[in-house]
């Protein structure tokens, strides 16, 4: 049986500020049984062409896959003797509020925790319409897309309570399925395949059939004859039976006492819900990836939950975590929470995986010998990468996952300037920016529909067409900007709202939309609306046929006026209990739903381009461009480019500075390759006793920071007046100025590297561990320090006060390390140093000798600032 709690707290206002962790499904642990008539003592089996399973029976029974040019290094291997399979039935509670979301595990009313292997064999190609059954391969899954062989395994997976003999001592020694018999047991059979995908890829399905709630059918005994491993030694494990075998299926809304909206969906808890894979670990062995990720790097000891949603304010940096918690229901959310997740990651050991599908699903890494990965449903699915080097692993999962295009030269030649309040705004800061010769790409203007102010700073009122009130003279602005070269780029996002209160409003694309019914819908099948701070808004549905073509129509308006990029915003907020078009499960679907928004704008941006075929090759610097920040898996494939989301202005490691220096580096490792963050932070706090406001010194530092990224771009923040801009005195303004130029310096090598992220997938800003994998101090680095390509080593300041860093120099180097500013060379491989940074001099390292290194010192000194 599946239960699902959904709980709505959009509208409480007092609440826990120090809310507990989620209750989850325990780390599952059983034994493995295998039948020794039909399984061998030790076997190796094909899998396609070029990768082997070994099978033995020593200690109890193991599996390993490895690649056939390496088969004594395992990609992945099961612990001997115990089960690595297992499923659990067990109520899922859902509470959300304005985009943060709590998964949690309730009610668990069985555990199958024992395995047993009772065949494996390989399937030619020949067998797939006449040997095998049609319950043995789920349709899809094995066709055309995969080398054959493939292999099958099966077998069944089950729970038993066992009964004490009189004395009270437990001495059960019959056979696995006389052990099975006894009461309140639960089995169901699994099928777990292996198929090759790619020349770098394995893939794997473990299905789960129904469960047999009933003793099952007697084995003859001697079917498992011979097995040397006692019953007695398997795990115990108390589990409270609690089957609701008269329920029936159906949608049940109800109302609680604190005006919050559960919803619960019953299908029978006859029904395995969970399902579990779990495979060895080292206790040395460090694991990376796991998409944008904000506090850690390395997530060895670790649960990581894979759901999309909002990063939350604070993510336990104190004391702002607590103000948000307490005013909105767990609106500050924890180390865990992100935009941008994905299930997938590479260990120190270079080992990698990722899940495919877009069920919720849990990393269990913290067993220093073994992983567990638990997922919402009867079903897992996903692909083993072979590599020898982290570069390769990021290779061969974009190979799949997908890459991003090549950006337009233009983004990537200057700063893009985020500005604020209108035509004559805009213009003032232009000639202020021409003065100090700053290299200006673009503008990027986030109020161009107009604003809402509300008690977390200006909101944006979601209507796109331009405010011409704020905008008067819309049309000469972006003509003169684009005649010096710059272009105009605005901000998007799939929500609408009610324009009733706006007036003089050509258009009401929300009426619209409700129209076109295009909306998603609440139970009641209307439009769902969700609560954005102080206002509501509808989501457009995007798995509705009709979405694509309307919303492609709103932005052909938008590059008409003359705009050449935007901010593709939000996508991580679609609620759980929400009915779409597509009648596919909300929570799976809430982790497609970003991929779908970045779909339908590069669609849009493919299909003008098509359009336009021969006046971009006249003028290839008119290409568009959008970035987004809600992602998922396959994210990569559809984005142009991705920004950080809105970081607080602070100096703070979960959500300050620090954190975004990890997302950058994380995402990096995850297939993100595009990727950076509003310079000087976003969210500002000015509330009694609790104020987060930008300084000039972290301003200064976030420049000299974002320099270093792929796209060097400024926001005024949430709160613009209680924040240092750019153009808040001559200091921050000079300071400008000489860090665009410094952007601007490495403009040949960026270029570079846009081209090797386009063919391979490899990020342009890079953790050492890309590079130096066999230096084990660099497996434990987070924000201290990155790499621009392989070429430029940054060691940011990133603490309030400070004057210089510890710059490492990692094992495996060639040359030595250049500082720019002093050209001392460091020469010890594997040493720290303390380096010198005041402002305006941040540590910063090339290659000695290196074409890329000395060609980006001569165009310093060329802009003077060397």
């Amino acid at each position: 049986m599946t239960i699902l709690k959904i709980t709505n707290k959009h509208h409480k206002h007092l609440n826990n500020p120090f809310p507990s962790n989620p209750r989850s499904l325990p780390f599952i642990k059983g034994t493995l049984f295998f039948n020794p008539q039909t399984v061998p003592s030790d076997q190796i089996f094909s899998i396609g062409k070029d990768y082997q399973l070994s099978w033995t029976s020593k200690n109890g029974g193991s599996l390993s896959v490895s690649h056939q040019s390496q088969p004594t290094r395992p990609m992945w291997s099961t612990i001997p003797g115990e089960a690595f399979i297992s499923a659990a039935t067990a109520e899922t509670e859902v509470e959300e509020s304005r985009g943060s979301f709590v998964i949690k595990d309730k009610n668990v009313h069985s555990i199958c925790n024992h395995q047993t292997i009772e065949d494996i064999r390989v399937i030619n190609q020949s067998d797939i319409s006449s040997q095998v059954k049609d319950q043995d391969l789920t349709p899809g899954y094995v066709g055309l897309n995969q080398e054959f062989p493939v292999l099958l395994i099966t077998g069944r997976v089950f729970s038993a309570k066992k009964k004490k003999r009189k004395g009270g001592v437990s001495g059960i020694n019959d056979n696995i399925w006389n052990y099975v018999e006894k009461e309140h047991s639960v089995l169901a059979r699994y099928w777990l395949l292996f198929a090759q995908k790619t020349s770098d890829q394995v893939g794997f399905q473990v299905r789960l059939g129904k469960p047999n709630l009933q003793s099952p059918q007697r084995v003859s005994p001697n079917v498992y004859k011979g097995f040397s491993r006692k019953l007695g030694r398997i795990r115990r494990r108390r589990v409270e039976w609690c089957w609701l075998f008269s329920r029936r299926k159906g949608f049940i809304k109800v109302s609680s006492s604190e005006e919050e909206n559960e919803a619960m969906n019953a299908t029978g808890l006859a029904e395995l819900n969970r399902i579990c894979l779990t495979y060895s670990s080292e206790r040395n062995e460090r694991f990376f990836g796991f998409g944008e990720q904000f506090s850690h790097m390395d997530f060895k000891g670790k649960r990581v939950p894979i759901f999309v949603q909002e990063q939350g304010i604070g993510r336990g940096d104190q004391p702002i975590t607590f103000a948000a918690n307490l005013v909105s229901y767990r609106a500050g959310g924890d180390w865990s929470t992100t935009y941008a997740p994905s299930p997938f990651y590479m260990t120190s050991k270079m080992k990698s995986l990722y899940l495919e599908g877009y069920n919720y699903s849990v990393f269990d890494l913290t067993r220093h010998d073994r992983v567990q990965i638990q997922i919402h449903g009867d079903v897992i699915e996903g692909r083993i990468l072979h590599g020898n080097s982290p570069s390769e692993l990021i290779e061969h999962l974009t190979e799949t996952i997908g890459r991003p295009p090549e950006l337009p030269r233009w983004i990537i030649s200057g700063a893009v300037v985020g500005m604020q309040g209108g035509t004559d705004n805009v213009r003032r800061v232009w000639d202020e920016l021409q003065s100090y010769h700053v290299p200006v790409s673009a503008f990027w203007l986030q109020d161009w529909v107009g604003q809402r102010e509300t008690v977390i700073g200006s909101q944006l009122w979601w209507n796109w067409e331009v405010d011409t009130a704020r905008y008067s003279g819309w049309q000469q602005l972006t003509e003169d900007l684009s005649a010096q070269h710059i272009k105009v780029m605005t901000y998007c996002n799939p929500c609408l709202a009610p324009m009733h209160k706006k007036p003089n409003t050509r258009r009401h694309l929300f009426e619209e939309a409700k129209k076109l019914d295009i909306l998603v819908k609440d139970i009641s099948g209307e439009p769902y609306m969700v609560p954005n701070t102080a206002f509501d808004v509808g989501m457009m549905d995007l798995t509705h046929p009709h979405t694509a073509s309307w919303f492609k129509q709103i932005l052909q308006q938008m590059v008409d006026d003359g705009v050449r990029g935007w901010m593709a915003d939000f996508g991580e907020g679609l609620p759980v209990d929400a009915c779409l078009y597509s009648g596919e499960d909300p929570i799976s679907a809430h982790n497609r739903y970003p991929e779908l928004w970045a779909k339908i704008n590069r669609e849009f941006v493919e299909e003008w381009k098509t359009a336009r075929v021969g006046k971009l090759m006249e003028d290839p610097e008119e290409a568009l461009v959008f970035f987004m920040r809600a992602g998922f898996r396959d994210t990569p494939k559809w984005a142009m480019l991705f920004w950080e989301g809105d970081q607080m202005v602070s100096w703070q490691a979960n959500d300050g500075i620090k954190s975004a220096v990890v997302g950058l580096l994380s995402s990096g490792l995850s297939g993100y390759a595009f990727n950076h963050s509003d310079t000087g932070g976003y969210c500002a706090v000015n509330l009694p006793f609790f104020k987060y406001q930008r300084s000039e010194e972290l301003l200064l530092r976030w420049m000299e920071l974002n320099a270093f990224t792929a796209v060097f771009r400024t926001h005024e923040g949430n709160k613009p007046a209680s924040n240092s801009q750019f153009y808040t005195s001559h200091k921050s303004f000079s300071h400008f100025a000489r860090f665009a130029n410094v952007y601007k310096a490495w403009t040949f090598y960026r270029i570079q590297l846009v081209k090797e992220a386009s063919q391979k997938g490899l990020p342009v800003c890079r953790h050492l561990f890309l590079h130096y994998p066999d230096d084990e101090h660099v497996h434990s680095l987070t924000y201290e320090q990155f790499l621009v390509g392989s070429e430029i080593l940054v060691v940011p300041v990133l603490d309030k006060g400070k004057k210089d860093v510890k710059a490492y120099f990692p094992v495996g180097e060639s040359c030595a390390w250049k500082h720019i500013w002093t050209q001392k060379l460091y020469t010890r491989q594997g040493s720290e140093a303390l380096v010198e940074a005041p402002i305006g001099y941040p540590a910063i390292f090339v290659k000695d000798g290196s074409v890329i290194g000395e060609t980006f010192l001569d165009n310093l000194r060329k802009h003077e600032i060397l």
